[in-house]
């Protein structure tokens, strides 16, 4: 899972604006890419160099243009310089640890989110850092590697489905955050299921590996709600931002996206709260264990305690007179055993067996 924290770079107290990658490099190769329609028209260039990207004077498509590899600095002032974005911007586009925020620069909106995904082989939880800048006609979307969610909006896009190719690059920006926010229901999904199965084992088969198992529960709902919590705050000031970038159609698109945000943080809040109680079913668990150990310990020594006591007396190195008896032997053991025998019918008939 990815860190809570990142750890920053050691080029502390350079001026503002500096831009300096923090976090892991996922990819060797920065790739730009890009992808213009109109409600006639689509067409891709991947890879595409920053020139190409530049809209033309008849230009009046809306222009995706993608950036897989945030660590190439170079390419990210490039790409900033050409759409005349602020340097402040820059520097928090190639900062992996933002979180997730909204700011409104008047000529451009910036964006910040965290994607998430599963990995499939370690079955961890994943998280991507997803910047967006939406301006007029264009939408630009930082990655940290390729690979991401959005190949269903490229099939809509290419397939002309829906009304996307219809709609502005305010729309195309909402459609990628919807299909952020449409993967975080998947992840919950699954998390959903691993918290019902460590459940299961909590009760049934407490053990250590299945407290180590709650821990790691623990740790990603924390991640989860650093993740999801802000998205809140992030949707609602896009919505009442009264951009002009933003027009009114997409405005009630923004409120559905904000209702299901809500319902991601009800989730990840529900989940946090049923974590927390699983030390109490842990702890409880391992002690109605031990009590039955316990008790099965007790049972055994209280029925041995007399019969120790009976060895005991006809163990002693004296002259006792039921020694010269013939019967004496089967005798004690007869004692014995219906004193033991007793005494389980005794804890049977009180339940305690």
């Amino acid at each position: 899972m990815a860190r809570l924290l990142k750890r920053r770079a050691p080029e502390i107290g350079l001026p503002p604006g500096t831009l300096v990658h923090i976090g892991e490099r996922k990819t060797e190769t920065a790739q730009l890419s890009l992808m213009e329609y109109s409600p006639e028209t689509c067409r891709e260039v991947r890879p595409c160099t920053v020139n190409q990207c530049l809209p033309t004077a008849e230009t009046k498509a809306v222009r995706w243009i993608n950036l897989d590899g945030i660590h190439d600095l170079k390419l990210v002032e490039e790409l900033g310089q050409a759409f005349g974005v602020h340097p402040l911007v820059l520097e928090d586009i190639v900062n992996t640890g933002q979180r997730p925020k909204f700011e409104d620069y008047g000529d451009y909106i910036f964006m910040v989110v965290k994607m998430l995904y599963l990995d499939p082989e370690h079955k961890e939880i994943i998280a991507e850092q997803v910047s967006l800048l939406l301006g007029r006609g264009f939408v630009l979307s930082f990655q940290e590697a390729p690979g991401d969610v959005f190949d269903i909006i490229r099939e809509r896009i290419r397939q002309d489905q829906g009304r996307i190719r219809k709609m502005g690059s305010d729309y195309l920006a909402y459609s990628l955050m919807d299909a952020l926010l449409d993967n975080y229901f998947v992840v919950l999904e699954r998390f959903a299921e691993n918290i019902e199965w460590v459940e299961d084992h909590l009760v049934e088969r407490p053990s250590p590996g299945i407290l180590q198992e709650v821990y790691t529960l623990k740790r990603e709902a924390v991640f989860l709600r650093k993740c999801a919590w802000p998205l809140r705050e992030l949707f609602s000031a896009l919505e009442r931002s009264g951009s002009s970038l933003v027009r009114k159609e997409t405005a009630l698109y923004l409120r559905d996206l904000y209702d299901h945000t809500i319902q991601v943080v009800d989730t990840v809040e529900m989940f946090r709260e049923s974590i927390s109680g699983m030390l109490d079913v842990y702890l409880s668990s391992a002690s109605n264990r031990m009590n039955e150990v316990m008790k099965v310990l007790t049972i055994i020594a209280t029925i041995f305690i007399p019969l120790t006591f009976i060895a005991g007396v006809y163990g002693m190195n004296l002259q006792i007179p039921e020694t010269n008896w013939a019967w004496s032997y089967p005798a004690v053991w007869a004692v014995m055993l219906a004193v033991a025998g007793g005494m389980l019918y005794y804890f049977r008939k009180r339940r305690w067996l």
